[in-house]
């Protein structure tokens, strides 16, 4: 607003100069005296208004930033199950589909050859059935029972054990008493919300 009020102050000034200077010649011409006088205003006034721009918008306040958060922490991995855990539950599933455990601890010694041949029969092929759902086993050299086979060199002593009258280096011929038993795959159900400590549930029957 000050330089427009400057500006048109400097405008009349020039205006009446140009009255004061060239009056005399022209006072006889309305038309012109009209634009020496109000010319010199008028265009100061729309140079100043020019020179002045648009009223700059007022600044908006910087929005507020919020402080960053920081990523929740992932939570901690579940510990790990202890060993003896799987070892547990391999022996809860004999004990569910073959009631292995209550076989090996009963005392069999009352009962007759024939009681216990009939009683095994139905538990042998149960545990089977659950010891081929749990693992699946191959035998550790190839053959049968009572083959002649040969111990290369080189042999692995716990997949290969020697008796009998063992002297020299090998190879080593002998005859096969076991084929040993090698595990290629375990298949050990999880019994999530169990105690794992608990082979077998107590039974309760409710008349």
């Amino acid at each position: 607003m000050l330089s427009v009020l400057l500006g048109l102050v400097l405008g009349v000034a020039v205006a009446a100069g140009n009255w004061f200077l060239l009056g005399h010649y022209v006072a006889s011409n309305t038309q012109m005296t009209i634009w020496l006088l109000a010319a010199p205003p008028i265009a100061t006034l729309v140079t100043a208004l020019i020179s002045r721009g648009p009223a700059a918008a007022p600044a908006e306040p910087a929005a507020k930033q919020e402080p960053a958060r920081a990523a929740p922490a992932a939570p901690p991995p579940p510990p790990p199950e202890p060993p003896e855990h799987a070892a547990l539950r391999f022996l809860a599933t004999l004990q569910e589909e073959g009631r292995l455990v209550d076989f090996l601890t009963e005392d069999i010694a009352p009962y007759s050859d024939e009681q216990v041949g009939a009683a095994t029969r139905g538990i042998h092929e149960q545990c089977r059935k659950a010891l081929k759902s749990l693992v699946t086993l191959e035998p550790v050299l190839a053959g049968r029972e009572d083959d002649a086979v040969t111990v290369a060199k080189g042999f692995d002593p716990a997949a290969v054990r020697l008796v009998g009258n063992v002297h020299g280096e090998p190879p080593f011929k002998g005859t096969l008493r076991h084929a040993g038993w090698r595990v290629t795959k375990v298949q050990v159900p999880e019994r999530k919300g169990l105690d794992p400590k608990i082979v077998s549930p107590a039974e309760v029957e409710i008349a």
